[in-house]
């Protein structure tokens, strides 16, 4: 088995079968060496912590130029919370980038947020707002967030976080939070990534759950859930496909 890991973040998997694959700010400081070095003054708090405790099996590379791996090369292709941070062009591009790393027969797991479950949760708080009025509607703007803060938030949280200075040097060097790949650029649920799926060249498309999946031995690599069993990213869609 060969599993890539796109865009992995800090969750990466220690199997000989992964390869954990992303471009984060922080993977690229510690790559070069002058970077590196500075990261104590570039860096601070928590962010400093992260840095420190990348693990080492990931893989730095910008998946915007294609994934590094030859045409039916790889068993399995799994991304979480990635597609919704593309432009909606260029999420077609990439899934057929996916498909084209996968051997025949190869499985696609795609994670996302649950558009779908965060409207039901909105319409319901709706129906709570019209039974109990103030206390329920004091609540109401919290139902918004999941629909719309990351479509919307134009500073990146972490650099949000920081001092007036380094707030502002953070923001002329790296950008806001839509140009460092933070912000939601389309949301999916089971109608609309199925269609997106079967566009791009995949067949047999099925919605699952955080604990199931076809590929085989799926819960020893731990990527869908947190050490204790329970799940890792809560409100989201599993959806699986298969290149012909």
């Amino acid at each position: 088995m060969k599993i890539l890991n796109l865009g992995c973040g800090s969750k990466t998997c220690p199997h000989s079968d992964v390869v954990n694959i992303d471009w984060s700010v922080l993977l690229r400081i510690r790559k070069n060496p002058v970077l590196r070095s500075l990261a104590p003054l570039l860096l601070n708090g928590e962010r400093l912590q992260r840095f420190r405790a990348l693990p080492d099996n990931i893989l730095v590379r910008n998946l915007a130029f294609g994934i590094p791996f030859g045409d039916a090369s790889v068993d399995v292709v799994y991304h979480s919370h990635v597609l919704e941070h593309l432009d909606r062009e260029v999420a077609g591009k990439f899934l057929v980038e996916c498909w084209r790393v996968l051997r025949p027969e190869g499985i696609v797991r795609v994670v996302v947020p649950d558009f779908e479950r965060y409207c039901r949760d909105y319409l319901k708080h709706v129906e709570l707002c019209e039974r109990l009025g103030a206390p329920a509607i004091a609540e109401h703007d919290r139902y918004f967030e999941p629909l719309l803060l990351q479509s919307v938030r134009r500073e990146a949280f972490g650099t949000s976080q920081q001092r007036p200075l380094r707030r502002t040097l953070e923001n002329l060097l790296l950008g806001d939070a839509r140009r460092r790949g933070e912000t939601h650029q389309w949301m999916y649920d089971r109608f609309n990534l199925t269609a997106l799926l079967t566009a791009s060249g995949f067949a047999n498309v099925q919605i699952l759950s955080f604990d199931t999946s076809r590929i085989p031995g799926w819960d020893r690599y731990g990527l869908d859930r947190n050490p204790d069993g329970t799940e890792y990213k809560p409100e989201s869609l599993y959806v699986e496909a298969v290149k012909p």
